[in-house]
């Protein structure tokens, strides 16, 4: 026996959409990721990326009495080898000589993801605009 489905009794199906935001700061970013929390969102992460992908110079060290390849490994944290760690060096971010401009202060170096419903995507894409963000 074959039973007909009604197209009313179908229930709705919800569809997501994936959004990408940039933020100049960790603050602004989770002041969205709070406002997005108040709409039901669940799926958020929020993370810093850079352009050096090597650590981070948060840990300084004692070049007199530690291995240094390079200029980076002291100033990006870079823990590279001789070799990379040279062309890391000859990035202002690690000489410092540079003729301006390069701050990366200004960037925004704060990712925002979240997973929303196509229902709020619209609404959520505003909340990053008022927030500062970048979509």
């Amino acid at each position: 026996m074959i039973k007909e489905s009604n197209s009313n009794n179908l229930a709705k199906e919800e569809t997501s959409k994936n959004i990408l935001a940039y933020f100049k700061s960790p603050e602004a970013a989770n002041k969205v990721l709070e406002k997005f929390k108040s709409l039901g969102v669940t799926e958020i992460q929020i993370d810093r990326f850079g352009r050096y992908s090597l650590g981070s110079a948060d840990q300084l060290m004692n070049p007199l009495t530690s291995d240094t390849p390079s200029q980076a490994t002291l100033t990006l944290g870079a823990n590279a080898g001789q070799d990379s760690g040279i062309l890391l060096s000859a990035d202002v971010s690690a000489s410092g000589m540079s003729d301006g401009g390069q701050d990366p202060i200004t960037g925004r170096d704060i990712i925002l993801g979240a997973v929303v419903d196509e229902a709020r995507f619209d609404q959520c894409r505003q909340l990053i605009r008022e927030g500062d963000g970048l979509v």
